[in-house]
């Protein structure tokens, strides 16, 4: 029996927000070479400031501007870290309480090893050279030296307006592995072929392929080769840029039911005006050059008009 498939995946966006005057604030004081915090109603100093007081709900507006050094409340190791993290050698995750606040907040201190780390030493901030308005701003704390250097403020120049925004990029990276039934179609499209599945109960056909009928949870033990063509379904126009974006919109993504198939999968409708795509549409698989082919849904570049009259809506009413 051939061995699964598997691949890395990464799924990635960027995330956008409003900042709002409170975190903005403390944003712009970042980015400024100064730390920002604000004053509860309890006359708590708390670091970063909150949005809204915790006793009265109001919106937080007596904020306070505290030291750049502080002390070490706890800490953590971190031998190996990982993508994202804010150093890529060994470092200590620690919750840092600076002079004039009253909680701690979590960042990196960057230290040799974990015998250089020991709760309540002094540390400072080590600003990042380029600051933008962002908690990476602090590029880590560091142990406190005698004479700790203040950043260079950007107060009065033209990057000195409030920071009101920010986009955060996300990402997650996993491996996806395919059931028996899926590297049989990717298998299948590295050699030019489209294959299904079909329940040996209600003979239905599932491309891609599924371990089990969703209709009555029998095993599709038969493989069915498909036809190139097919019948656009639904189908959306994308007419919005967004980031890593392979195609100018706008354009169409659809719903494909290939002959022999009672299941519609999704590509990309090409050839022709986005205006001019409809449901019922005949269209056929085109094909990459085959030395480009990989176990993969993308040896079919796109699916394009075959010519031919569309398909009476009574063929597929019923794959909506």
């Amino acid at each position: 029996m051939a061995r699964t498939l598997s691949a890395p995946v990464t799924v990635a966006f960027d995330y956008t927000r409003s900042t709002g005057p409170v975190l903005g604030r403390f944003l712009t004081g970042l980015r400024d070479g100064v730390v920002v915090g604000a004053r509860t109603s309890s006359g708590t100093v708390v670091v970063p400031p909150p949005e809204y007081d915790p006793v009265t709900h109001e919106q937080t507006t007596d904020f306070v501007e505290v030291s750049s050094v502080g002390t070490v409340t706890s800490w953590s190791w971190v031998p190996e870290p990982v993508k994202g993290q804010p150093l890529d050698r060994p470092f200590a995750f620690a919750l840092v309480t600076l002079d004039g606040a009253d909680t701690p907040m979590l960042h990196a201190v960057d230290v040799a090893s974990a015998t250089d780390m020991s709760t309540g030493m002094r540390v400072q901030v080590r600003w990042a050279a380029d600051r933008v308005g962002a908690m990476t701003d602090i590029e880590a704390f560091v142990p406190l030296r005698e004479d700790p250097p203040a950043a260079a403020s950007t107060v009065g120049t033209e990057e000195a307006t409030p920071i009101t925004g920010v986009i955060t990029p996300v990402s997650l990276d996993y491996v996806y592995a395919a059931s028996p039934e899926e590297s049989a179609f990717y298998r299948g499209l590295a050699e030019g072929r489209i294959v299904g599945q079909r329940c040996p109960a209600c003979r239905k056909v599932y491309v891609p392929p599924r371990s089990a009928c969703p209709s009555d949870g029998q095993p599709t033990s038969e493989e069915v080769e498909l036809s190139h063509e097919g019948t656009v379904t639904t189908f959306c126009v994308v007419n919005v840029p967004f980031l890593g974006q392979k195609i100018t919109p706008p354009y169409v993504s659809a719903y494909v039911l290939l002959d022999g198939a009672d299941i519609a999968f999704l590509h990309l409708i090409l050839d022709i005006p986005a205006d001019e795509v409809r449901m019922g549409m005949r269209v056929k698989a085109v094909w990459k050059p085959e030395d480009e082919w990989g176990t993969t849904i993308e040896n079919i570049s796109h699916f394009s008009p075959t010519g031919d009259p569309d398909a009476d809506y009574e063929t597929y009413k019923n794959h909506l």
